[in-house]
């Protein structure tokens, strides 16, 4: 009899429920894998923090299903455990897009995905602390940044990644860009800014946005990208194509860079998104990276 202890953790309801027909299979996988399994199915937002805060004590490692935000409420509950009672963490994505599943290099395929995590090894990974919040992958303020949080669920299962397009258009149309002071050891200004992204991601909400091959997940840094607002509106397809595009060099409106720590500052409070989920309303945000902070099973 093993002694390997597991907490799996799923929302029924991410991407079209696809977990429901994968299930037994998955479940099956960890069986063999000589894994005594808990099993809890999240009902509400939330839920998956506060079980884990109150089972992963108890288990060597804890694997969720769902999308980005299931994962994001796992790793908030492992990251409130001293550290040397955090259990590894692994995931099986089913969400919408996936941003983080992609940069651990997990299979779309569920069954693929349960027999990684069964089977592969667990890395120390880089978390993000955000005040007294943890991320994974995104924080962020500005347009296209609360696209992920504010899709309706309906769209988001429909249509997929579409989805995020059609309401980042939407936004294109009310743009109000928030005055912001950044402060970090690399970069400092005060100004206008369209978007604000600090990122440890291939990709954000679909769309590739860190220039090259992606981030490093252990190097204890996060890539920045600040878009600036334009004076001149005639100016606004500039600044679409110098976001849009694999550069990773400074251009007239983007501003990319990598930092261990960085402070924003707003006179109005702002929106802020955490890994595709609604972050706060906040006017001072503090960012720091924790290296190496919890064993997650990826690639390397």
């Amino acid at each position: 009899m093993s002694n390997k202890k597991m907490l799996f953790i799923f929302n029924p309801y991410s991407g079209k429920g696809q977990i429901k027909n994968n299930l037994v299979s998955i479940l099956d996988t960890f069986i063999k894998a000589k894994y005594q399994i808990n099993v809890h199915v999240t009902q509400e937002k939330g839920e998956a923090t506060r079980i884990v805060r109150e089972r992963a004590q108890d288990v060597d490692y804890v694997v969720c299903s769902g999308g980005d935000g299931t994962l994001h409420e796992v790793v908030n509950g492992v990251m409130s455990l001293p550290s040397e009672e955090r259990p590894s963490i692994g995931y099986i994505p089913t969400g919408t897009t996936n941003d983080y599943g992609k940069s651990l290099k997990i299979p779309k395929d569920m069954k693929k995905a349960a027999l990684m995590m069964a089977k592969c090894p667990s890395y120390l990974t880089d978390i993000g602390q955000f005040n007294d919040q943890y991320f994974t992958y995104v924080a962020g303020f500005g347009i296209f940044t609360a696209v992920s949080y504010t899709t309706p669920q309906d769209a988001k299962n429909m249509l997929g990644h579409p989805a995020y397009i059609i309401e980042g258009m939407k936004s294109l149309a009310d743009i109000e860009p928030c005055h912001v002071k950044v402060i970090s050891d690399e970069y400092s200004e005060e100004g206008d800014y369209l978007i604000g992204l600090v990122t440890n991601s291939i990709s954000v909400s679909g769309s590739k946005l860190v220039p090259g091959k992606g981030a490093i997940l252990d190097d204890g840094i996060f890539e920045v990208m600040l878009v600036k607002n334009p004076e001149n509106p005639l100016a606004m397809p500039q600044v679409l194509m110098e976001f849009l595009q694999d550069n990773p060099e400074n251009n007239s409106y983007v501003i990319r860079f990598k930092t261990s720590h960085i402070k924003f500052e707003v006179d109005k409070k702002i929106d802020w998104v955490l890994d595709g989920e609604f972050g706060g309303h906040l006017a001072e945000v503090d960012i720091q990276v924790k290296q190496k902070a919890l064993a997650i099973t990826r690639k390397n």
